[in-house]
């Protein structure tokens, strides 16, 4: 059993319903979850845990407001976070230049803090008639072994 911090970026509330799908898939894999919903830096376990980042694009790129100081302090911090073990779920839409940057760049700055990457990014991609909550279920389900 590992535990999991669900850290969100979210606009508009759809990657919260993927979020919370998420949650309730790794409760049903046997893991400990704690989910984010406004992400302060400082009151996120790092140490020997997951984190499971959802996240959402909006304008030029950019991260949803909710997640920005959480971004911030993470660029910022000055030690590295090498317990830190995480994955990555960005839901966009194709049609702009900037499909899912946001995801794309938190992935980054996790691996340049020293963050272990589990798995790659799932993109979801609003564009398609898809369910991104269970299109989340399902990655993490696919995955499942390299959850623990």
């Amino acid at each position: 059993m590992a535990s999991f911090q669900i850290i969100v970026g979210s606009m508009l509330g759809g990657t919260e319903y993927v979020a919370e799908a998420c949650e309730e898939t790794l409760i049903e894999l046997g893991h400990q979850t704690t989910l984010h919903l406004q992400p302060k830096f400082d009151q996120i376990s790092h140490k020997n845990q997951t984190w499971l980042i959802c996240t959402s694009t909006h304008g030029a790129g950019e991260f949803p407001d909710n997640i920005k100081s959480f971004v911030n302090d993470l660029k910022n911090h000055d030690q590295k976070l090498s317990t830190t073990q995480f994955l990555v779920i960005g839901i966009g839409d194709s049609s702009y230049d900037t499909f899912c940057f946001a995801a794309k760049n938190i992935k980054k700055t996790l691996i340049s803090k020293g963050c272990t990457n589990k798995t790659n990014i799932l993109t979801l991609d609003m564009q398609q008639d898809i369910d991104p909550e269970l299109a989340a279920q399902e990655y993490l389900k696919t995955n499942k072994d390299l959850l623990y």
